[in-house]
């Protein structure tokens, strides 16, 4: 398959499988990374990434997983079809299916009550804040143009299955927006997990989890610490990327 002027193919260094990514557009991060070992564990038959971006975590998640089905929105077309290429090139066709769209239409697209797990690595940044970059896939990416943090918690809570599981990765200052948006949509928390580069520094990521319509009891999950003292990686980030 051929690899554009502007792209790379990259190995991903987990069961052979690879990604193109654009080398002047936003290119997945740990987040996208740790999202999807968070969700690992949560069985699901069927499980949607929104803002799927170069679908790394549709990606990772079939090599995770053993959910038959996993579906991928992204909005942008171009980087939609970067992504299209990636899940061919891994011969992931007839199980990660990308769709180009807004996500504030996935129950058109998808129907309502579909899915076991959905996950989101969402624009953290609120229109307005921050350094915006002037590359439109980049600001689209990090800053709530196409979508804001209630689309994702709105739309999720009419696209799970009762008490399926919505998880995301975010910023620690956006919690406790997280926690309230999903309360207003009937999305209980249910675990929450910090993560911190080095033991004494403040969160970097927050992980969150809830449950349509499941029962009231948060759980705090242990941190997760990324580099140890001397700025090796720790094992547990280790065994997250399987190195």
């Amino acid at each position: 398959m051929e690899i554009g002027d502007k792209e790379t193919l990259e190995d991903l260094q987990v069961a052979g499988l690879k990604i193109l990514q654009k080398t002047d557009g936003f290119r997945f991060g740990a987040d996208a990374v740790l999202l999807a070992d968070f969700a690992k564990d949560t069985p699901s038959e069927k499980t949607l990434d929104l803002c799927c971006g170069s679908g790394i975590i549709p990606i990772l998640l079939s090599h995770k997983t053993k959910t038959s089905e996993i579906c991928g929105i992204e909005i942008q077309e171009d980087v939609f079809e970067t992504a299209q290429r990636s899940v061919m090139i891994n011969g992931l066709s007839e199980r990660v299916k990308l769709t180009c769209g807004d996500l504030k239409n996935a129950t058109q697209i998808y129907g309502k009550r579909r899915f076991d797990v959905i996950t989101c690595n969402p624009p953290y940044m609120p229109v307005g804040t921050g350094v915006t970059n002037p590359l439109d896939t980049k600001l689209i990416a990090r800053h709530e143009v196409m979508c804001t943090l209630e689309d994702v918690i709105a739309v999720s809570a009419q696209l799970l299955k009762q008490k399926g599981h919505l998880m995301l990765v975010h910023k620690p200052g956006r919690l406790a927006d997280i926690i309230c948006l999903m309360r207003k949509y009937e999305i209980e928390p249910k675990r929450i997990r910090f993560v911190h580069k080095g033991l004494g520094s403040e969160p970097c990521l927050v992980l969150a989890d809830g449950a349509y319509k499941g029962g009231r009891e948060l759980r705090i999950a242990p941190t997760l610490y990324l580099y140890n003292s001397d700025g090796s990686e720790t094992e547990e980030l280790k065994r997250i990327y399987e190195r």
